[in-house]
């Protein structure tokens, strides 16, 4: 475990909240000046403690207003079944996220379209197409009440 210290977990909360922060604001919210700062800030970047930084896209706005969570299981009786899957997965342009887990599912799946109509279409020609899908379960997003990705420092 890399070392961080209240200075350091000062500049990431700031991160946190607004990413787009100049190191000159960062520094004044962590209360240090400009050089020292901009220092931490790139050594967790080299550390791998700041991985990047983001923007948040209201996809509704660009007409994707359907959301669907998938999960996968795998036919894995097929040697290499697996590494299939995941590579012609992410190929499909609408699934924006694919996570791998333990348990009765193997794939999670994150899949926006941009009505049920469209949902249904990726679903039988781009989802159920992918090989070696032994069955998907799909749950709808209805609302998000908690969408925050930042851990309290």
């Amino acid at each position: 475990m890399l070392k961080i210290d209240d200075t350091d977990r000062r500049i990431l909360r700031a991160l946190q909240r607004d990413a787009s922060l100049t190191t000159a604001e960062v520094a004044e919210a962590a209360g240090l000046s400009t050089t020292p700062c901009w220092r931490r800030i790139e050594r967790m970047e080299r550390d791998g403690v700041i991985l990047g930084r983001s923007v948040d896209i209201d996809l509704r706005k660009l007409g994707f207003d359907v959301t669907v969570y998938l999960r996968v299981r795998i036919d894995k009786t097929v040697r290499g079944a697996f590494e299939e899957f995941i590579t012609a997965a992410r190929g499909v342009p609408e699934i924006l996220s694919i996570q791998t887990l333990l348990g009765r599912v193997d794939v999670r799946m994150d899949v926006v379209a941009r009505s049920l109509e469209h949902y249904q279409e990726i679903l039988k020609t781009r989802i159920l197409d992918l090989p070696h899908v032994a069955d998907v379960e799909a749950l709808m997003l209805i609302s998000e009440v908690k969408n925050d990705e930042s851990l309290s420092l």
